[in-house]
């Protein structure tokens, strides 16, 4: 058996769960799974900075938040499409609030914006946050509600 076979076999049951927690849906878990494992052609660019299956899991994660783009993007050309039958008042403002969030959002630095994005649109729990960076859950707690708090004064200071 090679060792790419070997490391799929291994590790594809967790990656699947870890991607099925972020995702809360089996097919999207599949293709994010199936995505992750593409990677295993990259091999080589593994460092061993961390263990095969926190490097998987990354992989996964990223191409999670890979999928949520792709899908907003798609949302938002069909949301467009529909235009004519929604108040295009009332649509701006919440495009224009949703836009300003994500842009503060994109404004923090790492690693908070990835614990927040995370633990809100993956709705991991601290525990599964923790293994992703290889941190204690406390560390996953207290990144979190720092990344809250700035976006908070984020929002504030927008306001004045």
């Amino acid at each position: 058996m090679t060792d790419l076979r070997r490391i799929y076999d291994q590790y594809f049951q967790e990656v699947y769960c870890f991607a099925l927690s972020l995702s809360r849906n089996k097919q999207i878990a599949e293709e994010i799974t199936q995505e992750t494992f593409k990677a295993l052609k990259n091999i080589n660019q593994f460092r061993g900075d961390c263990s095969i299956k926190v490097w998987l899991c990354q992989i996964a994660k990223n191409s999670y938040f890979t999928y949520l783009h792709k899908q907003e993007r798609l949302q938002t050309e069909e949301s467009l499409a529909k235009a004519n039958d929604i108040d295009i008042e009332k649509k701006l403002i919440d495009k224009a609030e949703s836009l300003s969030i994500h842009k503060l959002l994109h404004e923090l630095d790492d690693p908070y914006k990835e614990v927040f994005m995370l633990r809100v649109f993956g709705e991991l729990s601290f525990n599964h946050i923790s293994q992703v960076f290889g941190k204690t859950e406390s560390w996953a707690r207290v990144t979190f509600h720092r990344a809250r708090n700035k976006l908070q004064d984020f929002l504030k200071e927008e306001d004045n």
